[in-house]
Order: C-alpha cells, then sequence, then structure tokens
C-alpha cells in the first residue's frame, strides 16, 4: 500500500532445539551458500532488499531455534535467509541434517547454491587482493588448490541444492534480478523515495542521488509577512507555487524522476535521495519538496515506488 511520509529534523549458552520446539506457522528459510567469490555476500544484501532477514555463519545446531524465536517474535520473521561459509568453523559441508530437521517442522527450506568458473573466481580475488580460505589447506598453497578444495568439500551441498546459479557470465544487477525471480515473487521490489529540502548555506547532502536547486525563485525572506512562517505554512506554499515557472519546474522534476525511478529499479538499486535546496531551507525548498512529494505520491500506485518520504533537513535551524 502507497504511504506518503512528511516529517521535519533538524536532526545463557544456546541449546539444540528439536524439530518439535519450531513453531508450524508458515516460516520460509533460504540457505545461501557456495564458492568463495561467487557472490554470497551480494545475494544476501539482495535477500535483505526483499525484505528477508539475514543471518550469518550461525552454528547449525541453532538454526531451528533462530526459526523458533523468529516465529514467536513481534512482527514475526517469516523469512529468513541463512548464509553458510566454508570459512566458519560451523560449516561441515553437510547440511542435510539441518534441513531435514526444518522441512519436518513443515518450515520449507531451500538451498542457493552459487557457483563460478574457476577462471573468474581467480580473477575475483586477484581484483580484492585477498587470500582464498581454503588456499592455506591445499597442497601448494596456490589460490587454484584451494578453490578446487572448496569445491569438493561443497560437491554434497551442491547437489542437494534447491537453486544453482552460475555466476560467471553474471554482472551484479544481473544477478540481484535472478535473485528477484526466485525469491522475490518474480515482481522487482518497489523503490523507496525521499524528497528532502535543506539550505545550500548548510552543505549539500552526501546521500542525495538528485540535487534539485530552486534558488531561481522569489525568496519569501524578503516578503515580511511571509518572513517568520516556513515552507509548510499555506501562504508560503501558495507564493511560492504562484511564481514564473515554478509549477513547470515541478513537472519537469517530476517527469525526470519518474526516468530515473525506472533505470534505478532496473539496476537493482531501492533507495533514492532527491533533495531540494534553497538558501536556507526554510521557505522554496521546503515548499517545493512538500509539492514534488505530493505529485509523486499521487503517482506511485503505479507501482514504480512503494513509500514516498518528505523530510526537511533544516528546517528550524535559522
Amino acid at each position: 500500500m502507497t504511504r506518503v511520509e512528511s516529517s521535519s529534523t533538524a536532526d545463557s549458552a544456546p541449546t539444540t532445539a528439536t524439530p518439535d520446539d519450531v513453531p508450524a506457522a508458515p516460516v520460509e528459510v533460504v540457505i545461501v551458500t557456495g564458492l568463495s567469490g561467487a557472490g554470497r555476500g551480494t545475494a544476501a544484501r539482495v535477500l535483505e532488499d526483499l525484505g528477508w532477514y539475514v543471518a550469518d555463519n550461525l552454528p547449525p545446531e541453532l538454526i531451528a531455534r533462530l526459526v523458533e524465536l523468529g516465529a514467536s517474535a513481534e512482527p514475526p520473521i517469516r523469512k529468513l535467509a541463512l548464509v553458510m561459509d566454508v570459512r566458519s568453523r560451523f560449516f561441515t559441508g553437510d547440511l542435510s541434517a539441518v534441513t531435514e530437521q526444518l522441512r519436518g517442522a513443515g518450515v520449507r527450506t531451500r538451498i542457493l547454491f552459487l557457483e563460478a568458473s574457476d577462471d573468474v573466481l581467480i580473477r575475483r580475488f586477484g581484483f580484492a587482493r585477498r587470500r582464498h580460505p581454503l588456499q592455506s589447506e591445499s597442497a601448494d598453497g596456490t589460490l587454484s588448490e584451494g578453490i578446487a578444495a572448496e569445491r569438493r568439500r561443497l560437491a554434497s551441498v551442491k547437489t542437494a541444492a534447491d537453486v544453482v546459479i552460475d555466476t560467471t557470465a553474471l554482472s551484479v544487477h544481473q544477478l540481484h534480478r535472478r535473485l528477484e525471480e526466485v525469491y522475490g515473487g518474480g515482481t522487482p521490489t518497489a523503490l523507496q523515495l525521499t524528497v528532502q529540502s535543506f539550505g545550500f548555506k548548510y552543505g549539500v547532502p552526501l546521500d542525495a542521488d538528485m540535487v534539485l536547486d530552486v534558488r531561481f525563485l522569489p525568496n519569501p525572506h524578503w516578503v515580511p509577512e511571509l518572513r517568520e512562517q516556513t515552507g509548510q505554512d499555506a501562504e508560503v506554499s501558495e507564493y511560492v507555487l504562484a511564481q514564473r515557472g515554478a509549477r513547470d519546474y515541478l513537472s519537469t522534476c517530476r517527469h525526470l524522476i519518474d526516468l530515473t525511478t525506472d533505470g534505478y529499479r532496473q539496476e537493482g538499486k531501492r533507495y533514492m535521495t532527491v533533495a531540494v535546496g534553497c538558501t536556507g531551507g526554510k521557505h522554496r525548498s521546503v515548499a517545493i519538496a512538500e509539492a514534488l512529494g505530493g505529485l509523486l505520491g499521487d503517482d506511485v500506485d503505479n507501482g514504480s515506488v512503494d513509500v514516498v518520504r518528505v523530510v526537511h533537513r533544516d528546517l528550524g535551524r535559522e
């Protein structure tokens, strides 16, 4: 459901669980594993964006316990992604006992296995300038032998996997889209858009993806009866929007944002901040940010944007 939000800112030992301990409530578990360098970290971030709770290197004996605690939490955790890394001392390469336990308790459990060719993995480790986790265990200490050792250790996991994704020829964005298809219900996650007003004299927001400058509009500061008011007041808003070019500017910005958000979604980006600036962040930028947020809020029912938030970084600083 679409939401438009507006705000002002100045601003004991664990025990092993048994299948009976796992609640019968609908819970999904994805175990993310695979070869080092094949994209486990990227997959974890994508799943987190898709609404999954991600836990890294959890001991297998505690997985059922975590499912139980998540289902009884408020709000409950219904989608749990567990990243299993061969580097973890808890990882044995055999996940059958865990999956059988969860599935026996009615928990939908899937294994995602990521792999890539040796050449690509060697190149990725070269770029990252780090050693393979099993390199020191190989006979000659080479990267190639480390990769081969990991393939052998994970062979049974790959065989048992429900989904195997070869990332050899995939870009980060292509992997993102593939995971969305499998674990996001086939529908790309909508983008969350923040429209933030600010004052240039306090500096441009560092996290802004797009910066709009509305200092070309007459400043209500120089209108005595408007000086003490802000862009959230009707009189100031009406004054700003009545200026020549103001509404055309809003319409153009809305169109530009629509084009940009579409591209962001295709690239797997889920958050965008549009910063609207005037001199002090009190009148023009606030009025335009509020108006722009309203326009975008009316337009979000097409599904390209899920939430539009309007915030005012510098309101109240003067």
